[in-house]
């Protein structure tokens, strides 16, 4: 199905890359299949406190206290973070999730970035300030966005993360096989379509240095974000960010990985490096 789309698309945009743009923003901005609830993933979403805030599915567990927000990628929801969720109420934080717009229990439309801010501003004023944030993939940057323009965390952690603003549309050009005249043109729709036209997106959503510690995980075997973006969030981030890299794991059974999530945790816990941290940028 994909190589089918991409070559239509191809098509399309050989002949008008302006019609072949409108095309290709109408494919990226939807998540085309919402993720389900896994049976391992049960029983800690059926023990959450659901509540519905502005139309958007949340979640929290624990007594309030030292709250922990979630925040899941594309295509994923929150009962992905179910094996977090599990350690953090072991050791007495208290997690807070969403379903983002289009995705798991919560209606559509997806919303931008921005929208994604002010849903995370929302939980903040109902359950923060955060101790920590873990965000996965897309999520990473709606998370740093949101803490850059003053959500209150005291750490972060970024797994599998989205760092340059413009991969969103370089990536998904490169999976169809689309060329540089479409991808400009997708662009230009992503900045009409969501953000009134506003040509400095690309600078203003990316990784910016960042005065929380943050630590970066990835996987050498990512094949939905190239493990490059870990290395660009290093460097755009600054000296408060440290690097866990993993091997074997791909992009989404690193959330289930008990090693992953134990960095992790040690992270929000301490006040230093966890030992063993590659803190190379």
């Amino acid at each position: 199905m994909q190589k089918l789309i991409g070559a239509g698309l191809r098509a399309i945009g050989a002949v008008s890359p302006r019609l072949g743009g409108r095309l290709a923003f109408g494919l990226w901005r939807r998540p085309l299949a919402r993720g389900q609830v896994r049976d391992s993933e049960r029983p800690v979403h059926d023990a959450a406190r659901v509540e519905d805030v502005d139309g958007v599915v949340t979640y929290a567990w624990g007594d309030g206290a030292r709250p922990v927000l979630l925040v899941h990628g594309w295509r994923s929801r929150a009962s992905r973070y179910a094996a977090f969720i599990t350690r953090l109420l072991e050791l007495g934080y208290s997690p807070v999730a969403y379903d983002a717009p289009g995705h798991g229990d919560s209606p559509g439309p997806i919303v931008s970035i921005l929208g994604h801010q002010r849903i995370i501003r929302a939980l903040e004023e109902r359950h923060g300030p955060f101790e920590g944030v873990i965000a996965h993939s897309l999520g990473v940057p709606f998370a740093l966005y949101s803490v850059k323009e003053g959500v209150a965390a005291k750490r972060l952690v970024m797994v599998s993360g989205v760092a340059d603003f413009g991969y969103l549309a370089d990536s998904f050009c490169r999976t169809l096989g689309l060329g540089p005249k479409v991808n400009k043109r997708l662009r230009r729709e992503i900045e009409q379509g969501y953000f009134d036209g506003d040509h400095t997106i690309w600078n203003r959503f990316s990784v910016a240095t960042g005065k929380a510690p943050l630590l970066v995980i990835h996987n050498d075997e990512d094949d939905v974000v190239d493990p490059e973006q870990a290395r660009v969030l290093l460097l755009n981030y600054g000296t408060q960010a440290h690097f866990h890299p993993t091997s074997g794991l791909g992009h989404s059974r690193i959330l289930q990985d008990p090693a992953v999530i134990a960095e992790a945790v040690a992270f929000l816990q301490d006040s230093d490096v966890p030992e063993g941290l590659d803190l190379s940028a």
